[in-house]
């Protein structure tokens, strides 16, 4: 898998994973849910994710 696949892929699961947790655990979980959003969202303006940059480190291929 590339690089798009793993980032689409874990934001995701996080936002599931957190969308369950809010509903069944806290509500304090969809803060997290919130988080993963907004991090989409400025990385659609800077061309900069945080999860690409650990990907890359692992040595994923682009």
């Amino acid at each position: 898998m590339t690089i798009d696949r793993y980032v689409r892929m874990v934001a995701g699961v996080f936002v599931v994973a957190s969308v369950l947790l809010g509903m069944y655990v806290s509500p304090y979980f969809f803060w997290f849910s919130l988080f993963v959003g907004l991090n989409l969202l400025q990385s659609s303006f800077t061309n900069w994710c945080p999860l690409i940059s650990i990907l890359k480190a692992t040595g994923v291929r682009s």
